[in-house]
């Protein structure tokens, strides 16, 4: 049975997506992954992205690719994330996706380091996908602001486990500091949303708590996932809180009576309105007994 959402008709057992800019869970599912066609329509992430690259084993690939034309044929519409743009599994991956870009939501492109690797990519699907370039090395760390840039690139993601092999890092919120911040930066100065964080590996709720909380205390809005079940605690940790939404809604009130005092006032006005529509989308209501008195209103 279909149904209309948001101006669109949906099947009724495919989950609606939140848009892909203010996503909060990016789920990977292996494309060889049993149910994969029932897990990418009913999935509670925001975003579901069938891997092609390295959850998948190479004498795989094929079989992967298949079950990604089954998935997308039926309805699901998930992102991808296909192999690097310098591999031999690249240029088969996106014949695959040029043939069926109208089924695809996104591509995720791995092991991002220039932004060569965007246009090309870019070029070769015609412009008609989105990409979020996967950076996973110390090279596409410091090229983040570049690739950010650069034409068809939506948002950056941060593959922290390729990272830490690169470069020798820890798993450890200082010893990644350096390249959440960049990311950050880079988005922010390139007009970008904020990016999304590499996953958390341990099953420990905690842990994915604390780790999907630190990383949106430095500005990153979303986190890859590897099992379904941590898309709830990175959906949690990635929205506004019920007391910022309570902030934000003085702010405005407060905009609307008093009008822009100065300059300064700008910065807490955009992110007053930023956290309304972000609340708004995930529908998040407003917690008047915990809200902050604003520093706004005078």
């Amino acid at each position: 049975m279909s149904v209309e959402v948001r101006g669109a008709v949906v099947d009724e057992d495919v989950a609606v997506r939140v848009p892909a800019d203010i996503a909060r869970s990016w789920l990977l599912v292996p494309g060889t992954a049993p149910g994969l066609t029932s897990r990418a329509r009913t999935s509670t992430a925001d975003v579901v992205i069938v891997d092609l690259e390295d959850g998948v084993a190479p004498a795989d690939k094929g079989r992967a690719r298949r079950a990604l034309v089954e998935a997308a044929e039926s309805g699901a519409r998930p992102w991808v994330r296909i192999a690097d743009a310098a591999s031999d599994d690249w240029r088969t991956d996106v014949a695959l996706l040029r043939s069926h870009d109208d089924l695809i939501a996104g591509v995720v492109l791995a092991k991002v380091e220039a932004p060569e690797h965007v246009r090309r990519t870019t070029d070769a699907l015609a412009g008609a996908l989105p990409i979020v370039a996967l950076l996973e090395s110390a090279r596409g760390i410091e090229a983040a602001l570049a690739i950010a840039e650069t034409s068809g690139v939506t948002r950056l993601a941060f593959g922290s486990g390729d990272f830490r092999r690169d470069t020798g890092a820890a798993d450890d919120p200082m010893a990644l500091l350096y390249a959440r911040s960049r990311l950050v930066s880079a988005s922010r100065a390139a007009g970008l949303p904020g990016p999304v964080d590499g996953p958390t590996v341990s099953r420990e709720h905690d842990a994915l708590a604390a780790a999907s909380e630190h990383a949106a205390s430095l500005g990153m809005t979303g986190r890859l996932c590897l099992r379904e079940a941590q898309a709830a605690a990175v959906n949690a940790a990635m929205s506004p809180s019920a007391s910022e939404l309570a902030w934000a809604l003085e702010v405005l009130d407060a905009l609307e009576r008093h009008g822009i005092r100065d300059g300064s006032d700008l910065p807490r006005i955009a992110r007053a309105r930023a956290i309304c529509d972000a609340a708004a989308t995930f529908g998040i209501e407003a917690d008047a007994a915990s809200a902050p008195v604003s520093d706004y209103a005078g």
